[in-house]
């Protein structure tokens, strides 16, 4: 019973007491300032009964140097003890229990704990972390304690979550810091064995290899010859078979695996799939292999030694191989340059190998001649489409199309000819020829025709000037196109050949839809056109009758008495056939391109030519009503820098090119060539703008009228009036003869 409130009575609970100080809610530990507020004490550090006390941490002894925190000092610093814990096992009859191997971890950075079994082979139990890093606690009754290093030695035991840990040993570095915390450390002990591994152990070691031995382990050879491959070029025949033609292949042989593949060298336009692989990366075997049965081709045979058929039978393995397929595969040895490599039935014959093969080979097995092959392929046989017989719609090309495509569309036209023969400032690229009708008609006799052939595409065009006195009219007699060549089947089913370059020439009869024109003269520039390329036109160069004469004179003793110094035209021609004799009678064009090579300079045109050139360009700008000449003398001056009344004919062409002039390019061309020049070799603008004024200084239409047969050609050429036969003889019996 409690004594009464009363003087006299009372019990000091203070009696004794030196602190009176208040706990606080902040401390600091290890260095780490931290929240303490569910630990704190009464007054003066009392504690009270319904806190919990703080847990305790590992005590270890300050060392030397400056205080840094437990998580600095102490980290990645682990205790490593070896222990082992008794499983018991009720459920097998071979086994009552197991001894588990573990590694038990204290870190001392926050005494924290972790068990780790390390795995075995078979165990058939999961292995790895057992109890993940954290603090454990320790078993009850001090289940509010943790587990510290202080209870950690060699020999002990431990209790982790119900389960019994015996310590056996620890690690070098364990050791050391046991020795200097001052803590002895126990002896270690030995593990006992594990009845159930034991029993496992002698099972394997009971079990017999497989014979004969075997070596299936590739990693090495993986290892070793990774990215290493050797590269063939190979050849394959394959123009036995329908529409089989020879294929190139490349053969690359891995030596990682000893696998092989092979791909093909598709050329542009081969019409064959863009897929270049011909066979997969795999195994090759030397010879075909036939279709196996089920089970026939495995890894292992299994044997059926005695008992029935499953549950309670007894099987082992055919060590000893007696029905095992045996397929050989190519190996890198079977491979070498001429070498006939077996592809699932195609014969690959070995060309040639890279630089890399060259080098294995050489290392490996010492070949040192890698000497390429090479194969003389059979040219296929170019078989002529048979196309159907003309059908008379359109012309033959618009025809054909039918036959080349299912959807026909025009036919293509040589474009690169067309550009490069095409009209390119003054140079037309059209020949133009003179031409009489071969017709015992005396009136069709008389006539003139001036026939015209297009060099960018080939066509002809007949034009008959008007002439007067003959009852024709003149104009065009044929429109411009291409002319087949006489003598050609019309529904045939080859191409009809029509008139070329080649085929016109001073001299040449040509038949024209039954009309037999003779091609009689020709304007300057088709003669130069032709004497330029003489390649294709034979008969404009001089250097085919220059050996021609040459024979001649040889077989006379190097004198041709016909020809003198100088000689007319007429007489140059007599002379040539008279030399060749009957029997190798050149063409008209042949003795004029010699003329022209030999020829003793141009004469001027007289003052008859050019007024007959000048009544023709009047008649031109009088039928166009053509009366800006005030503008075409702005324009020369124009062009006249320096004012001196002169400029040159590519000039005087130019400015009535600027304004339109309408006079024929030829005509032009010819009328600039007759006016007369000072010594610099200029023209007077101011007097051909005078001349071509058919306003102020006109001239009659009689002399315009007689114009058209010089412009056109019809009278024999003044150029070639005087030929130099004394030069010619020269070159002729000269050492080189190659003159022209």
């Amino acid at each position: 019973m409690a004594l009464p409130f009363l003087p006299g009575n009372q019990f000091d609970r203070n009696l004794g007491k030196t602190k009176y100080h208040l706990s606080h809610h902040f401390d600091v530990k290890n260095e780490v300032a931290m929240d303490v507020g569910d630990f704190k004490p009464g007054v003066g550090g009392e504690p009270l009964s319904w806190k919990k006390p703080p847990p305790k941490h590992s005590a270890i002894p300050r060392g030397s140097g400056s205080a840094v925190p437990a998580f600095v000092a102490f980290d990645k610093q682990v205790l490593s003890f070896d222990a082992y814990y008794q499983e018991a096992i009720n459920e097998r009859r071979e086994e009552r229990y197991r001894v588990r191997k573990c590694k038990i971890l204290f870190y001392l950075e926050d005494d924290s704990l972790q068990v780790v079994e390390p795995r075995l082979r078979n165990a058939g139990i999961p292995q790895g972390t057992i109890i993940k890093r954290h603090r454990i606690p320790k078993p009850a009754p001090h289940d509010d304690e943790f587990y510290t290093v202080e209870d950690l030695n060699v020999g002990n035991e431990i209790v982790l979550y119900s389960r019994h840990f015996k310590m056996t040993d620890c690690d070098q570095f364990t050791a050391n810091f046991l020795k200097k915390m001052g803590v002895d450390i126990g002896q270690p002990v030995m593990i006992p064995d594990d009845p159930y591994m034991n029993h496992r152990k002698a099972l394997d070691e009971s079990m017999q290899p497989l014979r004969p031995y075997e070596k299936k382990d590739t990693l090495k050879q993986f290892l070793d010859h990774d990215r290493h491959v050797l590269r063939f070029d190979c050849f394959w025949d394959d123009t036995g078979a329908m529409f089989g033609d020879h294929r190139d292949m490349v053969l690359h042989y891995f030596l990682a695996d000893d696998t092989i593949e092979i791909r093909e060298k598709i050329p542009p336009n081969a019409g064959r799939d863009s897929t270049s692989v011909f066979l997969r990366r795999g195994k090759l075997p030397k010879d075909v292999i036939p279709l196996l049965k089920p089970g026939e081709h495995t890894d292992r045979t299994v044997l059926n030694v005695f008992g029935p058929m499953g549950h309670g039978g007894r099987y082992i393995l055919d060590s000893l191989k007696t029905g095992a397929v045996n397929i050989q595969y190519y190996s890198d040895q079977d491979l070498c340059i001429g070498a006939e490599v077996n592809v699932w039935g195609r014969k690959f014959k070995l060309l040639s190998c890279d630089d890399f093969t060259k080098e294995y080979y050489n290392t490996k097995y010492g070949i040192n001649d890698f000497s390429p092959i090479t194969l003389e392929k059979n040219q296929p046989i170019k078989t002529t489409r048979q196309y159907p017989p003309y059908n008379g719609f359109g012309t033959e090309e618009d025809s054909l199309q039918n036959c080349l495509h299912l959807d026909p569309g025009p036919p293509k036209k040589d474009f690169l000819k067309f550009m490069d023969k095409d009209r390119k400032g003054l140079d037309s690229n059209v020949l133009r020829f003179l031409a009489i009708m071969q017709t015992d008609d005396p009136i069709n006799k008389e006539r003139r025709f001036i026939i015209s052939y297009f060099l960018a595409d080939d066509t002809l065009l007949v034009f008959e000037p008007p002439q007067k006195n003959t009852g024709v009219s003149g104009g065009k007699f044929l429109e411009r196109g291409r002319v087949k060549k006489p003598g050609q089947e019309r529904y045939g089913v080859d191409f009809p050949e029509y008139y070329k370059a080649s085929d016109m020439f001073i001299g040449a009869c040509v038949n024209i839809h039954n009309f037999y024109f003779e091609l009689i003269d020709a304007d300057e520039y088709a003669l130069a056109y032709m004497e330029s390329n003489s390649r294709e036109f034979p008969y404009a160069s001089a250097g085919s009758l220059m050996s021609a004469l040459h024979e001649a004179g040889v077989a006379n003793g190097n004198s041709l008495p016909m020809f003198q110094n100088t000689m007319s035209y007429e007489s140059f021609a007599s002379a040539i056939q008279s030399a060749l004799g009957p029997n190798n009678r050149p063409t008209p064009h042949q003795i004029l391109s010699l003329a022209r090579y030999y020829s003793i300079g141009n004469e001027r045109p007289n003052n008859e030519n050019l007024e007959r050139l000048v009544a023709k360009a009047q008649a031109q700008l009088n039928r166009a009503n053509f009366e800006n000449f005030e503008a075409l003398a702005d324009q020369c001056v124009y062009t006249d820098r320096n004012r001196t009344g002169f400029i040159s004919r590519d000039e005087i062409r130019t400015a009535c090119r600027s304004l339109r002039v309408p006079i024929q390019t030829e005509l032009l061309g010819a009328l600039i060539a007759h006016l007369p020049e000072n010594e610099q070799g200029l023209i007077d603008y101011c007097n051909f703008v005078t001349l071509i004024n058919w306003r102020k200084c006109p001239v009659p239409e009689s002399v315009a009228a007689d114009s058209t047969e010089d412009f056109v050609g019809g009278k024999k050429k003044t150029d070639v009036s005087r030929i130099n036969a004394e030069k010619m003889l020269a070159d002729l019996f000269s050492s080189g003869n190659n003159a022209c």
